[in-house]
């Protein structure tokens, strides 16, 4: 199982709590064993926490692609006045504590936006969220036009990963970043590209490999 880089230290110290309740364990005895029991499924949970998997899935300029692996909870029809600047689509996927954590690309292009705002950490599912959380917020120039690809914090959530720079040529499927412990990410698509939606609130999505919407 592909691991993501940020993730080893945890991972390690997770596994290391392991090895010394143990050793507490192995001196004490009796249900003394439960507390490394119960510390060895936590560890197991970071593992998969920062499970890195590469979803096949169809590719190429037609297909937007799903950013991150989750719910569907909101597609809603929005003005986005920061990069794609008209009206826009936004795609809201919600990730749980269980679910992989990468972003990727949904789309291939040249990266013309890197901004981080801080802000709140409010209930990633919610509305206000993708206004008032931290959140950081790259745009994505392809075939089609601009894509923003929205990476919002969580009440867990604590830190945002962005891997792109700006100017950066970007490949469909490939990494993008990663939100450490429960978040959301949106994506916005601009109307006047006539996108057609493949996924409704409710829909579960694999990131990479989900096709969120079509080009005609």
């Amino acid at each position: 199982m592909r691991v993501a880089a940020e993730g080893w230290p945890f991972i390690a110290i997770a596994w290391l709590l392991v090895g010394g309740a143990a050793y507490l364990a192995n001196r004490w005895g009796g249900s003394a064993w439960i507390i490394p029991g119960v510390l060895a499924v936590l560890a197991i949970w970071v593992v998969a926490f920062f499970r890195d998997p590469i979803r096949p899935g169809p590719r190429g300029e037609r297909y937007v692609l799903a950013a991150a692996e989750g719910h569907v909870v909101h597609v809603t029809e929005i003005d986005e006045p920061m990069y794609v600047k008209e009206r826009s689509v936004r795609v809201s996927i919600f990730l749980s504590v269980f679910d992989v954590h990468v972003n990727r690309y949904p789309i291939d292009g040249t990266v013309e936006l890197v901004q981080y705002n801080k802000g709140k950490f409010l209930h990633a599912g919610s509305e206000k969220a993708s206004l008032d959380n931290e959140q950081s917020s790259i745009g994505i120039r392809g075939s089609h036009g601009r894509v923003l690809v929205r990476q919002i914090a969580g009440l867990i959530a604590r830190r945002i990963v962005t891997d792109s720079k700006s100017g950066d040529s970007v490949t469909q499927g490939a990494r993008m970043g990663l939100i450490r412990f429960g978040s959301r990410t949106d994506i916005f698509l601009p109307l006047s590209a006539r996108p057609v939606l493949k996924v409704k609130p409710g829909d579960r999505v694999r990131v990479g490999a989900t096709v969120l919407a079509e080009y005609p």
